[in-house]
């Protein structure tokens, strides 16, 4: 249930003060009117009355329960002793048991304070019609009705009479009930609304950490993979400046090459970031790069001074799909730079690609040193590639010396990731 608000306790303050003000005006018309006779009380007890029936229902929705029975009392009190007033005393009585449905917490606790005071109701309307029903002939109230033949107009008043606060009664329960329900069902739409507003405002952060980490890995693997080759080859051509100037103006061609490839691959990146409709995920944009182009690696490996083999096992059934194709390559390109920084100068490599009839396996190790004891960020985006592909992969020194990795994706799950 919506806790009780300022707005809506003014607003139960306001309604006592009009209930107030409403029911002195039909209590001092009542008495004028003589609507009891001589039987009636007091216009100072009215006032009383109507006061009573008001302060209550201030409170009402903060003890709707402790306000219906005063209210009830009450004004079973005005009619039995003839207090000149019947409109405000039903209003507020309809007011105070609409509102232990609608504001009563504890349900069961409404359920029993409303049928409890219904059935008083009803069981002192009965008493008071039976005592009518069975007065001697002669001894009937002045201005009664007639109760001569088998349906008098006295039986058509009570059937009237039972109708009336059967209609009465059973609205200020019904529809306290449903309002009720319609506050519960706000309040749940509410909750679940403020839910949604925060799932999507984490989805909203995930989604950007996840671009964020896209964007990372791919600048890592392009930025990493063409300065550590140029500043292999700006180291040998300085070593050949001076002893082979032809060999070191061919070193400082490759330098070149290789700065105006990262130029590329770096404007090719930017220019999907920036093209309308890109959902913002590098792995996405497209680019030559694939199976097809490790070779390419293998051979500026050996170039930078890292002597690397190729080996092509198996033929594909069917090509892996694109995603899988640049993330197996850009593995390639990641462990064969990792070898050039960390193996050391007498070092070498060997690239294999094997095609299986439901999977595709790429495998670089290399000789040497084992490489660095902290994981980078290199191998963190070998590993991010090889999950986002649909696959595994191993990553540790061998046994024998020298580094392994090794990465293998079904072509099933390769399928799926890249859906």
């Amino acid at each position: 249930m919506p806790r009780l608000t300022r707005a809506q306790q003014r607003n139960d303050i306001v309604l006592a003060v009009v209930l107030f003000l409403g029911g002195v005006l039909s209590a001092v018309l009542s008495s004028i009117s003589g609507i009891y006779g001589d039987q009636q009380g007091s216009l100072a007890v009215a006032l009383g009355y109507v006061a009573v029936l008001a302060i209550p229902l201030a409170f009402r929705r903060r003890w709707p329960s402790v306000a219906a029975v005063i209210v009830t009392f009450a004004y079973f009190l005005a009619v039995t002793f003839r207090i000149p007033e019947l409109y405000a005393g039903n209003i507020a009585m309809f007011i105070a048991l609409y509102t232990v449905g609608a504001w009563e917490t504890n349900r069961r606790r409404a359920t029993i304070v409303r049928i409890a005071l219904i059935v008083g109701m009803f069981a002192w309307l009965f008493v008071v019609m039976f005592q009518q029903a069975t007065l001697p002939v002669g001894e009937e109230v002045e201005g009664a009705f007639s109760r001569a033949g088998s349906f008098s107009p006295f039986v058509a008043y009570q059937l009237l009479t039972i109708g009336v606060n059967a209609l009465f009664f059973g609205g200020a329960y019904y529809f306290g009930d449903r309002s009720y329900q319609q506050m519960r069902e706000r309040a749940a739409l509410e909750e679940r609304t403020a839910e949604l507003e925060s799932e999507r405002e984490v989805t909203a952060a995930q989604a950007v950490a996840l671009d964020r980490v896209r964007i990372a890995r791919e600048l890592h693997d392009v930025v990493a993979h063409h300065v550590s080759l140029m500043g292999v080859q700006a180291g040998v051509a300085r070593s050949l400046l001076t002893r082979d100037p032809d060999a070191a103006r061919e070193t400082l061609s490759s330098v070149e090459s290789s700065a105006r490839t990262s130029l590329h691959e770096l404007r090719q990146l930017l220019e999907t970031l920036r093209a309308p409709g890109s959902d913002g995920a590098p792995d996405t944009a497209p680019t030559t790069h694939g199976l097809t182009s490790i070779p390419s690696l293998v051979d500026d490996a050996t170039a930078a001074g890292l002597p690397t083999t190729f080996t092509l096992v198996g033929q594909p059934a069917c090509d892996p799909p694109p995603l899988v194709q640049v993330n197996l390559y850009r593995i390639a390109q990641e462990a064969l730079t990792n070898a050039r920084r960390h193996a050391g100068p007498d070092a070498t490599a060997d690239v294999r690609l094997r095609f299986e009839s439901d999977a595709v396996e790429l495998e670089i190790s290399n000789t040497g040193r084992s490489g660095s004891a902290t994981p980078g960020l290199g191998q963190l985006g070998m590993r991010e590639r090889a999950a986002v592909s649909g696959g595994t992969i191993e990553i540790g020194p061998r046994s024998r010396g020298g580094y392994l990795v090794r990465a293998r994706v079904p072509l099933a799950a390769a399928e799926v990731a890249n859906v």
